[in-house]
């Protein structure tokens, strides 16, 4: 069985010559990311207080027509659509917050995944999450100087409060009233992930869609005073033991199991991978752990990637891997070449191993 790789494109970057660029690389398929992050202009504050922009798509799920024609561009281009990666916060913000569109929402969530199922996309990767990545900052964090992101910890940016009306780094109401949002505890967020999946993955399976669930990025107890749902290895098992179902399974982050205080990242692989429970997998490197760590090129990190790759192929593993993130290099097209050489890395690492 052969393992595949894929390159997630965010949405501005679903476009033909970057659907061309995977091709030439060696990719096979596409991991889109659905939510215009930095879309609109960035609210004013300080680094520590500004958003990723406004989320204003209460209103206007993926329609059926959007879906098949990201899908259609895509297999035009020689690739497949293999998921759609993070659900659109305004789509279900009083699901993470347990608010008054709770049903209402959830409703729209089962939408989604029909229609996903219908067009055949079959994975739909997303993080349970109230504060979501936050806290990491740009630096020459690679080799040669390459820019990259960290985490730094105590030396990192304030860990600031979450205001009413934003989710997920992410303004659903610009209109919300003064003040800051609840404190959320890890026992509350998971409450209200079991409940989500009781909910949500009959229909996947009904759909043939798989959810995939992220860890948290950065792994930390708590992230701007809220709790956290997976960050320690041994609570992924946590989420499948929850709903058992091949429909409930796991976006495997290999750079954020390997951030984590606990737990070895090649014992956490060889478990999850036996249990056929990879839906795909982000194939990045990093060097630290929390509280401090940076990302860096896929060779020079803490993790001995081919030895990952061997025990994805003993326990035939055949799904896809992307670079997920990566360094971007010092040339007229950073983020490609970035990205090229992450790829062109995994293909030859892939030969070796699944020849052996």
């Amino acid at each position: 069985m052969t393992m595949k790789i894929g390159l997630g494109l965010y949405r501005h970057m679903l476009t033909k010559d970057n659907f061309r660029f995977a091709k030439q690389a060696g990719c096979t398929h596409i991991i889109a990311h659905m939510v215009n992050y930095f879309a609109g202009e960035l609210l004013h504050g300080t680094d520590e207080t500004r958003t990723w922009g406004i989320s204003n798509n209460q209103d206007n799920l993926w329609s059926e027509e959007e879906l098949l024609d990201i899908k259609t561009r895509i297999n035009n281009e020689g690739l497949e659509l293999e998921a759609i990666e993070n659900f659109d916060p305004s789509h279900w913000y009083d699901i993470l917050l347990d608010g008054p569109k709770r049903a209402e929402q959830i409703e729209n969530i089962k939408t989604i995944i029909r229609r996903m199922g219908k067009i055949g996309i079959p994975v739909m990767g997303y993080n349970f999450s109230i504060a979501g990545v936050w806290g990491h900052v740009n630096g020459p964090y690679a080799r040669g100087g390459a820019e990259s992101v960290g985490f730094l910890g105590v030396d990192g940016p304030n860990e600031t409060p979450i205001p009413n009306g934003q989710i997920w780094n992410m303004v659903y109401d610009p209109d919300a009233e003064a003040g800051q949002a609840q404190p959320v505890s890890s026992e509350e967020l998971w409450r209200r992930h079991s409940a989500f999946l009781k909910e949500i993955v009959p229909v996947a399976e009904e759909s043939g869609v798989r959810m995939a669930a992220h860890p948290d990025d950065p792994p930390t107890p708590t992230l701007r005073g809220h709790g956290r749902l997976v960050n320690q290895p041994h609570l992924y098992q946590k989420i499948l033991d929850a709903y058992p179902s091949h429909y409930n399974a796991m976006e495997f982050c290999l750079g954020t199991l390997q951030e984590m205080s606990q737990g070895d990242i090649y014992e956490t692989t060889d478990i999850y991978s036996k249990q056929n429970a990879l839906a795909y997998v982000h194939f990045r490197n990093v060097k630290g752990k929390v509280p401090s760590y940076r990302e860096v090129f896929i060779d020079e990190g803490d993790i001995d990637m081919v030895k990952i790759l061997r025990i994805l192929h003993k326990n035939g593993y055949n799904g896809v891997l992307i670079p997920d993130h990566t360094p971007q290099m010092t040339c007229d097209a950073p983020w490609h070449a970035g990205m090229a050489y992450a790829i062109g890395y995994m293909k030859g690492a892939m030969q070796i191993v699944e020849n052996e």
